[in-house]
């Protein structure tokens, strides 16, 4: 019974080292993964790759914007999916942030640069002016792109364009009819 005894004992012994090596073995790797949402009374769902997006509008000469000038427009979409056109048939986009100080009717900028706004149009080409709904656009079913277009656009004044980074943000909410 001794010999049996001592032979669990070191049989304990022995698996509590072998579990300590295990947890003590380098990790390959690790990390988390969130998930976040909400979920909307809506007609229609936005596509995750819409709700935060980037649109990048490039390297635009200083030249090209002195004295009120544009730079070429950047269409981006708002892609609406799995659409219920039942009741509500249409919808319009209200744009929302801090307007330009230099460029009237501009989303201001950020950044070193300055002298500049961006100016945004729908997607029949019409300004869309900061916190107005754009013209109603017919749902389809199941998806709808909503097609928008963003330009940088200088300020009147001579000399007013200073080159450097930006940034500009922002809002949009749907409203469904």
């Amino acid at each position: 019974m001794k010999f049996a005894s001592k032979t669990a004992l070191v049989s304990m012994f022995m698996l509590a080292g072998s579990a300590s090596m295990v947890q003590a073995a380098p990790s390959a790797g690790h990390g988390t993964v969130t998930f976040e949402g909400s979920i909307i009374e809506a007609a229609c769902s936005i596509s995750p790759e819409s709700v935060d997006q980037t649109v990048g509008l490039g390297q635009v000469a200083k030249s090209q914007l002195d004295e009120g000038g544009t730079s070429a427009p950047k269409t981006f979409y708002i892609k609406l999916v799995g659409c219920d056109t039942t009741t509500l048939k249409s919808v319009t986009t209200t744009f929302t942030g801090a307007e330009s100080s230099t460029v009237p009717g501009a989303l201001g900028i950020v950044g070193t640069a300055n002298g500049a706004g961006i100016m945004m149009t729908d997607g029949a080409g019409a300004a869309v002016v900061l916190g107005t709904p754009t013209s109603k656009t017919t749902l389809g079913s199941p998806n709808t792109n909503l097609q928008f277009g963003a330009f940088l656009k200088g300020a009147a004044a001579e000399d007013a364009v200073v080159p450097g980074e930006f940034t500009a943000i922002t809002n949009f909410s749907l409203a469904y009819q």
